[in-house]
C-alpha cells in the first residue's frame, strides 16, 4: 500500500456507547479529484452526519470563502459550527470530531 492509498475503515456511529457530536451546521469544501475529500464525505455519511458539500473548483466564490476560513488553498476544509479543520485526512477528521462539543 503506497502512502497515498491509506486504508480507511470508519467506526460505526456511536461505537463504544459514546454519543457522537450532533452539529447545527457542517460545510465541507472539496475539490473534484481529491482522495482526502472523498474520505471525508464517506466518514461523515457513515456517521449519519448531514453536511453540505461545496466544490471549490466549480464555484470561485466558495474557493475564496474556503481560503478566508482556512488561510490556505488546500482541500478538504470543513467548517462545523464555527470550528474549522483544513487540509486533513480521515484520521485527523475523527480526532477533530471527537474534540467538538467538549
Amino acid at each position: 500500500m503506497t502512502k497515498t492509498q491509506i486504508a480507511f475503515r470508519p467506526k460505526k456511529a456511536n461505537s463504544g456507547g459514546t454519543r457522537m457530536y450532533q452539529p447545527e451546521s457542517v460545510k465541507l469544501y472539496v475539490k473534484p479529484v481529491c482522495g482526502w475529500c472523498r474520505q471525508a464525505e464517506h466518514w461523515l455519511s457513515s456517521q449519519g452526519i448531514e453536511f453540505e458539500t461545496v466544490d471549490v473548483i466549480e464555484d470561485p466564490e466558495a474557493f475564496e470563502e474556503m481560503e478566508r476560513l482556512s488561510g490556505q488553498t488546500l482541500a478538504p476544509v470543513i467548517a462545523v459550527d464555527g470550528q474549522v479543520l483544513a487540509d486533513f485526512g480521515a484520521r485527523e477528521l475523527v480526532v477533530f470530531w471527537e474534540g467538538l462539543g467538549k
